[in-house]
């Protein structure tokens, strides 16, 4: 990272410039210089590199959000130029990129950007694990899922969602024993601890309950969400008033 490495060299120069005319024996002297210059560099250089992120992305999310999609993704893309000045900040911005995508169901497009994410954005982990399963690569599936849940453990849906996805490529003893941990890190859990239980009958899990944030994983097809929407209203078809 451009950050580090100019932290890097500005504290080398003032560990020169101490200890060249002062002495080696005042190397001590050098040392503290060189960590205060780099400390000081490296603090600088991140707010810069934050404050024109910020200049980039918040207008970005916005426009995503009022669903102008091609010009909130080309803001993102532009954002990438600051990638390599501060740690993490591309695999952020990728995540970002690769989510949208996602949510708009151009998986192929979305699939480099996931794979280059961030590791502790769990939904894109999530978007990232679903895309492995559906490319039938059950390993790079489960490899995803478990670092995952290693960064992000208090998500339940991350929990449920490892499971759904082993329940449906057959392996529902696995898919127990992941929603055991995940009820072992969030105790009370409702939702996992229903599902749990529902795996053990040999029922189908029940995500439901966790909302929008679970659709946005498109593992449901529109026409079994347009049935549970019909089978909370009794299964009666909206009435249609003709004038």
């Amino acid at each position: 990272m451009y950050n580090l490495l100019i932290s890097a060299a500005a504290a080398l120069l003032a560990f020169a410039l101490v200890t060249v005319p002062a002495g080696i024996h005042y190397w001590w002297a050098g040392l503290l210089a060189a960590l205060i210059v780099f400390l000081g560099c490296f603090l600088i250089i991140s707010r810069i590199i934050t404050k024109k992120l910020s200049e980039i992305m918040e207008p970005a999310m916005k426009d995503i959000q009022a669903q102008r999609f091609e010009k909130g993704i080309r803001d993102l893309k532009d954002a990438l130029r600051y990638g390599k000045w501060q740690i993490y900040v591309e695999a952020q911005i990728n995540s970002a990129i690769g989510m949208v995508y996602f949510v708009k169901r151009e998986f192929s497009t979305a699939f480099p950007y996931l794979e280059k994410g961030f590791f502790k954005n769990w939904v894109t982990m999530g978007m990232l694990a679903v895309t492995y399963m559906k490319r039938n690569k059950p390993e790079k599936m489960k490899e995803t899922f478990e670092k995952a849940v290693v960064a992000s453990p208090k998500e339940s849906l991350l929990w449920s969602l490892y499971a759904y996805c082993l329940n449906e490529i057959g392996e529902t003893v696995k898919a127990c024993e992941v929603l055991a941990k995940g009820l072992a890190k969030l105790p009370g859990d409702e939702n996992i601890k229903q599902n749990l239980e529902l795996l053990r009958e040999g029922k189908k899990m029940k995500m439901k309950p966790y909302g929008e944030m679970w659709l946005q994983f498109h593992l449901e097809s529109l026409g079994t969400i347009q049935k549970q929407a019909m089978a909370q209203m009794g299964g009666k078809r909206p009435r249609i008033i003709r004038k």
